[in-house]
């Protein structure tokens, strides 16, 4: 990741900046919040078989997929799901997938990945496997990530490796007083960053920069369980209460429905199945429970919107998206908020539909 600061006040804060894993954390942490009761035990002894029956949390393993990467490298491509260039180059051209499908082996991506890892769950359960069985172990946390993953826009357009090979600038100039000093001093805060680390960092760090401090106050005893002192705790209670609660409520419901694979429609008119391509169709991914081509569509028609904006391209020099009719709109729609909050919700009707009160297997 390229990023540059200019004229930082010495011992600053803001060198803080960069990659922040918490997006994950706080998919995971919302998902545990909306588990059924008899589904969190069951976890924490797939992920702790030498002590069954002690406490966990989800957020501990949110992060686990990409740092296993060098040792499972075949486990690479399950992160993102690339349409072909020539159908998919935000924002001239969106097609998700178009008649070319989805490059790379059949479903070896992350709608294929969510699946997959879903189904192995299911067997597993069902079967009765014992607890010290890493395989259903692997399968939850890669599970837990990926429904991250396929929340956020650039894990869904393959143009230039997913974003990762075009940078922007983001950060602000700004005057403080720098203490050490004692004066007054202008500073820059403006860094260069890889478009898609700006999405899947640093505009997860600002939404919990800009949480007002009111949801710093402890909430009902029932939630704070599951929060641990983290720098994220504040942007959650704000969108349990605030979110899922309030400005969400009448939408929350239809976050966690899945059409049925023949009224799934794309690029024709509304009555169009879903074209079959020759790599791809919608039924390889998605059913009536589990539908991460369907949650992954919309989220790639904000991409070409406005997420991967025309100015991005014609940036020389780069262009500054910390602005209002950028950052500014992130903030103020709550989209990264909105975005994680509905991973966190289909991750936990995941893990109930693969979990809750299973015949001879509730604790």
């Amino acid at each position: 990741m390229v990023r540059s600061h200019q004229n930082h006040c010495p011992g600053d804060a803001f060198a803080d900046q960069g990659n922040h894993p918490a997006g994950h954390a706080i998919v995971a942490t919302i998902a545990e919040l909306h588990l059924d009761s008899t589904v969190l035990p069951k976890l924490c002894s797939i992920l702790n078989p030498a002590s069954p029956g002690t406490s966990c949390n989800l957020a501990s393993v949110a992060s686990w997929a990409d740092t296993i990467k060098h040792k499972k490298p075949w486990s690479a491509s399950m992160h993102y799901v690339n349409a072909a260039v020539a159908d998919d180059n935000p924002p001239q051209v969106c097609k998700f997938p178009g008649p070319k499908g989805f490059q790379g082996d059949k479903n070896v991506n992350v709608l294929g990945a969510i699946r997959n890892n879903t189904d192995i769950l299911g067997r597993w359960v069902q079967e009765g496997s014992d607890l010290d069985d890493p395989i259903a172990s692997d399968a939850l946390k890669f599970l837990i990530h990926f429904v991250g993953d396929v929340h956020m826009p650039f894990h869904t357009v393959g143009r230039l490796k997913g974003a990762n090979e075009i940078s922007v600038k983001w950060g602000t100039r700004a005057t403080s007083k720098c203490i050490s000093l004692l004066l007054f001093m202008e500073y820059d805060l403006t860094f260069e960053v890889e478009f898609h680390a700006l999405w899947d960092g640093d505009v997860v760090k600002r939404a919990m920069d800009t949480t007002p401090s009111k949801w710093s106050k402890p909430l009902t005893p029932e939630i704070e369980k599951h929060l641990h002192g983290n720098k994220y705790d504040p942007l959650i209670r704000k969108v349990l209460v605030d979110g899922i609660d309030k400005t969400w409520a009448g939408e929350v419901e239809s976050w966690l429905q899945c059409p049925a694979i023949k009224s799934l429609s794309h690029g024709g008119g509304p009555d169009e199945q879903i074209v079959l391509q020759s790599n791809w169709k919608a039924s390889d991914t998605d059913d009536e429970s589990v539908c991460p081509w369907h949650w992954a569509d919309p989220i790639h028609k904000l991409t070409c919107e406005w997420i991967w904006p025309k100015e991005v391209d014609e940036g020389k020099p780069l262009v500054q998206l910390d602005a209002d009719w950028y950052g500014g709109r992130i903030t103020r729609e709550w989209v990264v908020e909105r975005f994680l909050t509905m991973g966190g919700l289909r991750l936990a009707a995941i893990l109930n539909l693969v979990f809750a009160h299973v015949p001879g297997n509730d604790e």
